[in-house]
């Protein structure tokens, strides 16, 4: 898996991994916009724990610029999402 953070251009190769009550396993890609507040984020989960074992989810999510989760809604606009044409 490869990892790009848009602000710094960091590639990386090691797969961050994740815990649920429900199951957990690995972030399988991940695209992050680093805005003036937050660290907006989308994960494509893949499970190879638990009830969810073999399935794979979308994660959408925000972090403070520590790397703290938010609980908020993650609302982008096209401003924010760089898919303006």
């Amino acid at each position: 898996m490869i990892r790009a953070n848009q602000e710094d251009d960091i590639l990386a190769a090691e797969p961050k991994a994740f815990s649920f009550h429900w199951g957990g396993g690995i972030v399988a890609q991940e695209a992050q916009v680093t805005t003036e507040h937050h660290v907006r984020t989308l994960q494509l989960l893949r499970y190879t724990d638990g009830a969810l074992e073999g399935q794979t989810a979308v994660l959408f999510a925000q972090y403070s610029l520590k790397g703290r989760f938010g609980r908020g809604p993650l609302i982008m606009d096209d401003r924010r999402s760089h898919l303006r044409q």
